[in-house]
């Protein structure tokens, strides 16, 4: 297996509450399925957390 094979998943941190979405791990309670980008969380998902919008999420590094 070479790196272009590996999914590199990201992660988004909600900047109201700290929330971190992880794409490798999805939000399963929430109805987003492990692997699921950013790109396909619907655009009214809301933060679990605090409710925030999904504009509200900044990518970050973990």
């Amino acid at each position: 297996m070479t790196t272009t094979d590996v999914n590199v998943f990201k992660t988004y941190m909600c900047l109201i509450c700290g929330y971190i979405y992880d794409e490798a791990a999805g939000v399963p309670d929430e109805g987003i399925k492990p692997g699921t980008l950013w790109e396909d969380v619907p655009m009214n998902w809301t933060c679990p957390e605090c409710g925030a919008r999904k504009e509200d999420f900044e990518m970050v590094q973990v």
